[in-house]
């Protein structure tokens, strides 16, 4: 059977925080029905998902709970085993260093007989499409990979209440097609309550029975049947935010115009030592252009990204900066009435290999958005994350105020100038990462999905400027899966297959 899913005026303020993430949210889920959760980037999505879960914690130090949440008459914190949740972040989900022990770790603290367990495993695996031996190494997979690890570990559980948070974000589009069908044919068979948050109506709209949308003042927004919903309330959810099909945003690409090379990789051969994912790779990035890097998880799209950055080594061939790259680092910033404001302290020569030059060095040359928004993140507050890199390349206090103001206003953080990035949403993370490489406005930005976690309007305000940068001169790379930012920003596409170890280059 089914979870039984009731709110009657519950809300949660986090510790850090003088606003509520949830305010007053009444609310019931019939067991069995398939609910997906929609609403704006800092709307409390994430919030309620996990007190459902149970994991946002019972002490005054971890926050304030607020009027009742129920799971089948309980509290959630006394039916974790009943509830089975997939996080945002996909490293986050993974426990266990071998593939097939990472999924039995849920069966395994159930009590599922040893047997059964392993029956499971291999099910749910196949399942979600990871047709993997189950003892490689969790280490190994790629953030698209992890999650499908991630969606196969819930369902080996065989939950009452099933709780996904954005769980194909991160995935290709034949990944979306089966991830999507195996968790809806495991929540039929079993009876499951299925709630799932995703930005995207059209990815889950056939597949539930209801959506419920919260809203910017963290109360319930909108809750219906999906066509009828969407139907009446159309404007008033395009307005908040909500992706609808046939009402994509429009991104003006400005004036641009390829110039002078800043990064050429030549003979490239990429990956460990011991298993290269692909050899003879080859590509140049200019100036006032933007490559958008495609392909299927597991293929190597993020190998590729850290290596153009300068954070791996190649393992073949190499990767050159050009004079005008190399010589950014002396004269950033000069540009005056674009993102490239104030003047930075000379980091001092380099190189022409991006893997031998030291962090500050690479700071107003290039600059990454990493997959995971926290392996970036140094400091205590957002503010204080966005001064690390001026400070760094010595500029002064008064012009990296007014640049951290700036990014913060641009981006839709500046409510957040004071909190702990680690406390900020999954799409609030994500503009925080790109905030902090946007702070020293290095020639060539490496963004690795970029656009993960946005609802409709961040999105929108994201990669307008990302088009912003190239129209003023700057470089961009983009690893996504994203069809809206490919057709913004794909000047050059670059798409690199899985295990054939070839790449091709396909017109814009």
């Amino acid at each position: 059977m089914g979870a039984r899913v009731e709110a009657r005026g519950w809300g949660w303020r986090h510790a850090d925080r003088a606003k509520l993430a949830v305010s007053q949210l009444d609310l019931t889920i019939e067991p069995g029905e398939a609910v997906l959760l929609l609403g704006p980037s800092g709307a409390g999505k994430s919030t309620l998902l996990a007190a459902l879960a149970g994991v946002l914690g019972d002490h005054e130090d971890d926050g304030q709970e607020l009027g009742s949440l129920l799971v089948d008459g309980r509290h959630p914190t006394d039916a974790r085993g009943a509830v089975g949740l997939v996080l945002q972040d996909p490293q986050a989900n993974t426990v266990l260093a071998r593939i097939g022990d990472d999924v039995a770790f849920g069966c395994e603290n159930l009590g599922v007989p040893r047997a059964e367990t392993w029956v499971r495993v291999r099910e749910a695996l196949d399942a979600v499409g990871l047709r993997m031996p189950l003892d490689r190494s969790t280490a190994q997979l790629s953030g698209g990979e992890r999650q499908r690890l991630a969606i196969a570990g819930v369902l080996a559980m065989r939950p009452n209440l099933i709780l996904l948070d954005e769980p194909t974000a991160n995935l290709d589009p034949a990944g979306v097609e089966e991830v999507r069908e195996a968790v809806v044919r495991a929540a039929e068979v079993t009876g499951a309550t299925l709630i799932v948050i995703e930005h995207r109506v059209d990815v889950w709209r056939s597949s539930v029975d209801r959506v419920v949308v919260l809203g910017t003042e963290q109360h319930l927004l909108a809750d219906g049947a999906p066509d009828v919903l969407l139907e009446e309330q159309r404007e008033s959810l395009l307005a908040a935010g909500v992706w609808i099909g046939g009402h994509e945003p429009s991104v003006p690409r400005g004036e641009r115009a390829p110039g002078e090379d800043l990064l050429v990789a030549d003979g490239l051969g990429f990956g460990r030592a011991d298993h290269p994912l692909h050899t003879q790779f080859g590509a140049t990035l200019r100036a006032g252009e933007s490559t958008v890097v495609l392909g299927p998880n597991g293929a190597g799209k993020t190998t590729l990204a850290l290596t153009l950055a300068g954070l791996l080594k190649p393992i073949a061939g190499d990767v050159r900066a050009s004079s005008a790259l190399r010589e950014a680092g002396q004269d950033a910033g000069r540009r005056r009435g674009g993102w490239a404001l104030g003047r930075f302290r000379a980091a001092g020569p380099v190189g022409p290999h991006p893997s031998a030059w030291r962090s500050r060095q690479l700071l107003t040359r290039i600059g990454t958005v990493f997959q995971q928004p926290e392996h970036q993140f140094v400091a205590g507050t957002v503010r204080r994350e966005l001064e690390v890199g001026p400070d760094a390349v010595g500029r002064g206090r008064r012009e990296t105020s007014e640049r951290v103001d700036e990014l913060l206003a641009a981006l839709r953080l500046s409510h957040l100038a004071e909190a702990h990035p680690f406390t900020l949403s999954g799409g609030e993370q994500r503009r925080l990462s790109v905030a902090t490489v946007l702070a020293t406005a290095p020639r060539v930005l490496i963004f690795d999905e970029p656009t993960f976690g946005q609802d409709r309007r961040t999105w929108t305000e994201l990669v307008t400027i990302m088009s912003r940068l190239v129209s003023e001169g700057h470089s961009l790379v983009s690893v996504t899966h994203d069809e809206q930012l490919v057709r913004v920003l794909g000047d050059q596409r670059i798409r690199i297959e899985a295990h054939d170890r070839k790449n091709e280059k396909v017109p814009a």
